[in-house]
């Protein structure tokens, strides 16, 4: 069980080769399966507080991202419709049908391109604190530019990895701190699990491979941005992070994604809800799901 995961739930650690990588995912529960998709800059270690939540209903499966915690870095294949096709193949490997899909951040972005691309497998869709890529491109300003800022950054080559190695402790310190409503609340031996996962070997160019796919990400979905995800789909989001409750109408720019959608903001809270505000985060899935019975 990961450091900071206290419950009584039985949490399996689990590897398995699918759609060509060796992937690592988090598995307990039984019943209709739910997906958990991490963001960025975390691990399935940011799903801690609701896998307990969601084990007695459902099996919950939170897989770490192809470049990310313990699953394979490999150097390609980090563009969405690939990084949809590992957790698509994943399923089939455990023998998962129809899912629930929740994603976070770059978690988001994957699971979007999953639900565009294999809709038949997607019953509800739960995307958290996301605005869809090709929408932050469209909207490109000088403010927005000003707040994603690491957007640009990431994308450059080689010289992130050569600042941040040795440093990853500076790097992810301030993340978690601008980020989060309450700048310590990713803090002792939960940000010291970030630490490691992030100063292994491959780990930050992993994360930052992610960033690098986002032109091919963009004309993905300028592909087929005028076909809306027709699934029940929950929007929520932290109010008080810059870069999206503040920045944008996030009840717009989803309903531009989504034909049915719900919508949620969370107060006192920033880009991390389900570290955050995991009770607040734990009512709305459960509220969310009701009716999923796979």
């Amino acid at each position: 069980m990961h450091p900071g995961i206290k419950s009584v739930t039985t949490i399996h650690r689990t590897t398995c080769r699918a759609n060509g990588i060796r992937q690592f995912y988090l598995e307990a529960g039984a019943g209709p399966p739910v997906i958990l998709l991490h963001g960025f800059p975390e691990t399935s270690f940011a799903w801690r507080f609701q896998i307990p939540a969601l084990a007695p209903y459902y099996r919950v499966i939170a897989p770490d991202l192809r470049g990310y915690g313990e699953t394979d870095k490999p150097s390609e294949g980090y563009d969405k419709r690939t990084m949809a096709n590992d957790i698509v193949e994943l399923l089939k490997t455990l023998g998962v049908g129809r899912v629930a899909l929740v994603g976070h951040d770059r978690g988001a972005r994957v699971a979007t391109r999953l639900v565009k691309d294999h809709p038949d497998l997607v019953d509800r869709l739960v995307v958290m604190d996301n605005v869809p890529t090709r929408i932050v491109a469209r909207e490109m300003n000088a403010k927005i530019a000003r707040e994603y800022w690491f957007f640009m950054f990431h994308q450059i080559a080689d010289l992130p990895e050569a600042l941040i190695a040795g440093r990853e402790y500076i790097w992810l310190r301030h993340f978690f701190s601008d980020w989060c409503h309450d700048p310590m609340t990713i803090s002792g031996e939960a940000f010291e699990t970030y630490v490691k996962s992030y100063s292994a070997p491959g780990a930050v160019r992993g994360a930052m491979s992610d960033y690098r796919a986002s032109a091919e990400d963009v004309a993905q979905d300028i592909e087929d941005a005028d076909k809306k995800v027709k699934c029940p789909v929950l929007s929520l989001w932290g109010e008080d992070f810059g870069a999206v409750g503040r920045l944008f109408d996030m009840k717009a720019v989803w309903s531009e994604m989504a034909e049915n959608l719900s919508v949620a903001a969370i107060e006192r809270c920033g880009h991390l809800p389900q570290e955050e505000q995991p009770e607040a985060v734990n009512k709305l899935l459960l509220d969310f799901l009701k009716g999923w019975s796979g």
